[in-house]
């Protein structure tokens, strides 16, 4: 089943926007040029997702490695990322796929799939099919016997938590991020549409231990406003939660910040997400597609290891969380 509204699953929630600007580093996290000092084509970057993805529910993750491994180095134009993205999305099934069903997933035309394989230095997509015919498995995964669709989701979700994982091997970028967040005073927090529940979720523990956290959760007009307000306040950082389908909103409203000299720390779905042009530390984490609407357990996890990093970057945290405990004890405020 396949739904069209904010985060709906399906054909129509990928993602087919430029990457960072500048080098990912091992663990799958991307940052951006103002962070490394240097840009480069989005076309280079965006060859080069990461493993931060997403793979649909089913997806083998060796052949979504080594699917990343073929793009590497290639130059891709945006609607050639967006098949790169739909592939790795769709690892499992990729060896399997006609030109035309690939189209179809992708959103792009027959022909554009053509110039995709010739550009990856194949005669034609069937080559390209052939070739990852012998790298991946001889049987197509994804059979799940007596799984219903709604364990198949939930496995789905199992496999983005692992990959999460495994990008976490390398926590460098996170502690960068919780640093990033206990320097900035205040500390805006953008998430609009799908990913409110994410920012909202973050700002409510931040609160509890940084002295100034500002939820961003509502567009239009007065959304620069506010991020006027918060670097006039003395903001240094963003961090924005971005999920498909993702709202143009939010990619003006990072451009903004960055010009207002905010360093922006984005949680998103994909490293080929709109977003990342306009971020100088994404930190991806995959969404489930296989229902009507999205699920994002990964995204919302990262969010809960953010503030752990944050709180490990403030030195008052411990203090704060106490004298909250000790409120709370005195107003009766939860039911023991």
């Amino acid at each position: 089943m396949s739904g069209d509204g904010d985060n709906g699953g399906g054909i129509g929630s990928g993602i087919g926007g430029a990457a960072g600007d500048g080098p990912r580093d091992k663990a799958g996290m991307t940052h951006g040029a103002r962070a490394t000092g240097g840009p480069e084509t989005g076309a280079d970057a965006g060859a080069r997702a990461g493993a931060g993805s997403g793979v649909d529910a089913g997806a083998d993750t060796g052949t979504a490695a080594r699917l990343q491994k073929l793009f590497e180095g290639h130059r891709l134009t945006p609607t050639q990322r967006r098949i790169a993205h739909c592939m790795v999305r769709r690892a499992a099934d990729a060896p399997f796929l006609s030109s035309v069903e690939l189209a179809e997933l992708a959103g792009v035309s027959q022909p554009s799939v053509t110039r995709f394989a010739v550009a990856l230095g194949f005669d034609g997509y069937p080559a390209l099919r052939r070739h990852l015919r012998e790298v991946a498995p001889t049987e197509k995964p994804g059979d799940t016997g007596s799984c219903n669709e709604y364990q198949q989701a939930v496995q789905a979700e199992i496999d983005n938590l692992r990959h999460l994982a495994a990008a976490l091997a390398d926590p460098s970028p996170v502690i960068e991020a919780g640093r990033l967040f206990a320097a900035s005073r205040p500390l805006p927090v953008l998430g609009l549409r799908a990913a409110t529940a994410q920012a909202a979720g973050f700002s409510y523990f931040a609160r509890k231990v940084h002295p100034d956290v500002r939820l961003l959760d509502e567009g239009g007009t007065m959304l620069t406003d506010r991020i006027d307000a918060a670097v006039r306040a003395g903001a240094s950082a963003l961090l924005c939660f971005a999920l498909p389908r993702h709202p143009r909103e939010v990619v003006d409203a990072l451009e903004y910040a960055r010009t207002a000299g905010l360093t922006v720390v984005t949680v998103a779905d994909s490293a080929f997400a709109p977003v990342a042009h306009h971020t100088d530390l994404l930190l991806p984490a995959a969404v489930g597609t296989g229902l009507a609407f999205d699920t994002a357990c990964a995204p919302m996890l990262l969010g809960r290891v953010l503030l752990e990093a944050m709180c490990d970057a403030l030195p008052d945290a411990q203090a704060r969380l106490e004298e909250f405990d000790a409120r709370a004890a005195a107003r009766g405020l939860f039911v023991e």
